[in-house]
This record gives C-alpha cells, sequence and structure tokens, in this order.
C-alpha cells in the first residue's frame, strides 16, 4: 500500500486552474517498488522528475501530513512527487492534482512532496509492514531550534509511506504516526547525523478500514504493529540516512 496539513479532499483531486491546464507532463512506469507502489519518471518545464504512486483501491485509509489529502479518511492512492530545487510554485495542492491526473487516479488521494531523488526510495519490511522514505537532509535540524520561525524555508523534506495490512483504530492510527516519527529520529541519529529531521518532514500510514471490531486499539513502539511499524520504518531511513552523512 504515503507534509503542514491541510484539510482531506474527500471529492477527489481540486481543479487545475486555466493557468496551468495544459502542463506537459510526460509519465512512464518503470518499476515497481514494494507493496504496490510504481515508480514513475516524468519530464515536467524541463525538468526530468520522479515520483511514486500507491495505487490503493477501495476500502485503504490513510492518516498524513499531506499537502494533499491530509488527515485521517478514505483514500484511493497516494503520490509523492519529486520536485525541482527552488520550487517556485504557491499552489503546491493543485500541482500534485495535476501530477495525479496525469496518471489517471480519481478520487480522494494523498499527495506529498519532496527535492529529494525519488528514484533513490528506500525501504523496510517487517511482517506485513513495508516503510518507503525518500530522504532529503539538506537542511536537517532539531524540531526545537531557536528562533526556527527566522531560518530560511529550502528544499529538504524525509518523506515516510508506511502501509500495512492490519485495520487500526483511529487513535491506533495517529499513534502509528508518532511511532514512525519516533523511529525515524533514531534512525536519523544511529546515522550519526546531529538532528531530528527537516522542517518539512512527512508520513502517511495507509491501512485497511475496520470492521464491527474497530480495528487494532494501539501502534505504539511496543504493540505488534506499532513494532512492526518501527522497525521496517529504521531500516528505510538508515539506509536513506547514511549516504547524507557521508556526504556531510
Amino acid at each position: 500500500m504515503i507534509g503542514g496539513a491541510r484539510q482531506p479532499r474527500e471529492d477527489g483531486p481540486p481543479p487545475v486552474p486555466p493557468s496551468h491546464q495544459g502542463c506537459a507532463i510526460r509519465s512512464v512506469r518503470l518499476r515497481l517498488p514494494a507493496q504496490r507502489g510504481e515508480l514513475r519518471d516524468r519530464h515536467e518545464d524541463g525538468h526530468h522528475l520522479h515520483h511514486l504512486v500507491w495505487r490503493l483501491g477501495p476500502g485503504v485509509r490513510v492518516c498524513s501530513s499531506a499537502v494533499l489529502g491530509g488527515g485521517i479518511g478514505p483514500r484511493a492512492w497516494i503520490l509523492n512527487a519529486q520536485v525541482p530545487g527552488g520550487y517556485p510554485r504557491l499552489d503546491p495542492d493543485r500541482h500534485l492534482a495535476e501530477i495525479a491526473a496525469a496518471e489517471g487516479l480519481t478520487g480522494p488521494g494523498a499527495g506529498l512532496m519532496t527535492a529529494a531523488d525519488v528514484a533513490a526510495y528506500t525501504t523496510g519490511h517487517d511482517g506485513g509492514v513495508t516503510a518507503t522514505v525518500t530522504t532529503g537532509l539538506g537542511v536537517r535540524g532539531w524540531a526545537a531550534a531557536p528562533d526556527v520561525d527566522r531560518l530560511p524555508h529550502r528544499p529538504g523534506t524525509v518523506n515516510i509511506v508506511v502501509t500495512l495490512p492490519a485495520a487500526l483504530s483511529d487513535a491506533a492510527l495517529v499513534n502509528a504516526v508518532a511511532t514512525a516519527t519516533e523511529a525515524k529520529v533514531q534512525a536519523l541519529l544511529d546515522a550519526g547525523l546531529d538532528c531530528s529531521g527537516t522542517p518539512t518532514d512527512a508520513v502517511c500510514v495507509a491501512a485497511p478500514e475496520p470492521g464491527p471490531d474497530g480495528g487494532e486499539p494501539f501502534a505504539g513502539p511496543r504493540s505488534t504493529w506499532g513494532a512492526r511499524i518501527t522497525r521496517a520504518v529504521h531500516t528505510a531511513v538508515l539506509a536513506g540516512a547514511r549516504p547524507a552523512r557521508d556526504l556531510s
């Protein structure tokens, strides 16, 4: 079966404004990462870029901090799109909707952006959980930095998409996002990086909709599914963070 949160759009992607209609996006399928995600190649405004697409289908809901379709609710797809450094647009949700439309994606979805090389995604797997991570750490730092509102906003972003086969309650879905974030920070420290992430990191957790039983009630690090999430996310983030450490 995937960051500033906006309210989820239950009626699908927003309409594309006239100024962006006809945007030339050429996309081809390259290969399949784990858990139904597809790595796609596109040419846009003179840039060669990549994006990952999860075609979830019916019966799946997502908890995320996505710029498009964030929050908790049913989602038919997830999109993690690479954009150029110095990203000039002020409508990332509409831009993501354009890419989604070019892919033929319909219904409500969640869309993330990153300046990191999406083709260099890393994955971790544990007990049915898959974590797919794109890692950009050029603007890393600590979450509780002083005068954080005065720091320049530059591309970075660690995007984490977690998929699992077990239905989770609302509380457990939120807990799963926190659990994945804890595992991310642990992996960054284990990679030898002095940071908790970047200012624009995002997490998406996708799981089946719960039935009458309400789903698994817990997803903390010591719960069955939470522990699997931590190990999968830690593996994927550590693999992506080590090259950033070596370049430091």
